[in-house]
């Protein structure tokens, strides 16, 4: 794949790793399209964070049925005339469900799961952002969100942990994996054209990108 097209990308990492800003960043940048998640439009969200427990369920249910529908969106336009980038895996929806489903719930999200019908190709690259827990609770103070400041850090290292096992056995697609403590790739000219710059070489396999901190 080339700068003039660019394909499928995926940029994803947990909760104020700084996925979302980056895939805008790259969509603009490459003339893609973007595919984005769109957590402000989930009415149970914000509950969830308060309790957990009772609103895990109709969250991620409302989550799986919004990538549904963005998937159907593009697959009706087109879909590959200019590429797009993508903040979010499909399989990323069932790490998210074991994390935070109870067995019964965990069987009925399966059933829904397994009866919908994504149909969207492997990506021909994805960038897995990773960040130490006490660099992604800072960050998620400074964007301010009210109900982000509910997440805590067990919950948050359980997603670190369970986007760490997922990342470890995937094999779908050329895996590109990035030390996002280290580089600022969303505000910084030199880290973003570095990062462009490895994403658009990678054609298969697993690489890894830890430079050295700018100056």
């Amino acid at each position: 794949m080339s700068k003039e097209n660019p394909g499928y990308i995926v940029v994803e990492g947990p909760i104020g790793v700084g996925k979302t800003s980056l895939a805008r960043r790259l969509a603009e940048a490459l003339g893609a399209r973007p595919l984005l998640e769109r957590p402000e439009e989930n009415p149970f969200l914000e509950r969830f964070y308060q309790s957990r427990k009772y609103f895990a369920l109709p969250t991620q249910l409302f989550f799986l049925f919004q990538r549904a529908r963005q998937i159907q969106e593009l697959k009706q336009g087109e879909l590959f005339s200019s590429g797009f980038v993508g903040d979010f895996l499909i399989e990323k929806d069932r790490l998210f469900a074991h994390a935070n489903l109870d067995s019964d719930e965990l069987r009925l999200y399966e059933q829904v799961y397994q009866q919908m019908s994504f149909d969207l190709p492997a990506p021909d690259r994805v960038i897995y952002l990773q960040a130490p827990v006490d660099v992604l609770l800072e960050r998620i103070r400074r964007r301010g969100v009210s109900y982000e400041g509910m997440i805590d850090r067990p919950y948050l290292q359980a997603l670190v942990d369970a986007y760490t096992q997922f990342f470890h056995h995937y094999a779908a697609a050329p895996l590109l994996v990035v030390n996002a403590a280290e580089i600022n790739p969303v505000d910084r000219d030199s880290d973003f054209q570095t990062l462009l710059d490895y994403i658009l070489r990678i054609r298969s396999g697993r690489h890894f990108f830890n430079p050295l901190v700018s100056s």
